[in-house]
């Protein structure tokens, strides 16, 4: 019998069933769902990447793609992948500009996990010449000692992993 850890599924809807349904209303946080962080009180970066994003633009209906990228320091809940795929997929069909897909992106996370940090990078491919790349983020006000931890984890993440610092 294999061993588990202390991770908390049972509220998990969406991770298991064998499915996943087309989301009829377009993007929304209730799309994402949360499990509990095993280690609130260490500061370590999630990072997610979704590098098949499709939207539309609100204009002329063309297609947008790109790769959005949400980093996060989980406070006390961290985002199931499976439920974050769907709420991507859930963009397909919708019609917004980028930085407004960044931003609502960022929102959303924000609203579901609360989290200490979180960056959200809309890295967009090339439309009509132009390449558009957007970053958003925030912070959750902490008290000053832990603030300071996170802040220097931050720090250390845009130095020495991202690629696409701002």
């Amino acid at each position: 019998m294999p061993s588990r850890s202390q991770d908390q599924t049972q509220n998990l809807r969406v991770l298991g069933t064998g499915r996943m349904d087309a989301p009829k209303d377009g993007p929304s946080v209730a799309l994402l769902e949360a499990f509990p962080n095993c280690y609130p009180q260490r500061p370590y970066v999630i990072s997610i990447t979704f590098p098949e994003f499709t939207s539309l633009c609100p204009v002329t209906g063309q297609p947008d793609s790109g790769v959005i990228s949400v980093e996060y320091i989980p406070d006390e809940l961290c985002v199931e992948s499976k439920s974050f795929k769907l709420y991507m997929f859930a963009f397909r069909n919708h019609q917004s500009f980028m930085e407004t897909i960044t931003n609502t992106v960022l929102e959303d996370c924000t609203a579901l996990l609360a989290p200490c940090w979180c960056r959200v990078k809309g890295l967009f491919a090339p439309r009509g010449g132009t390449r558009i790349h957007v970053f958003a983020e925030t912070f959750k006000e902490l008290p000053a000692e832990r603030s300071a931890r996170v802040q220097e984890a931050v720090r250390a993440w845009k130095t020495e992993c991202d690629p696409h610092r701002p």
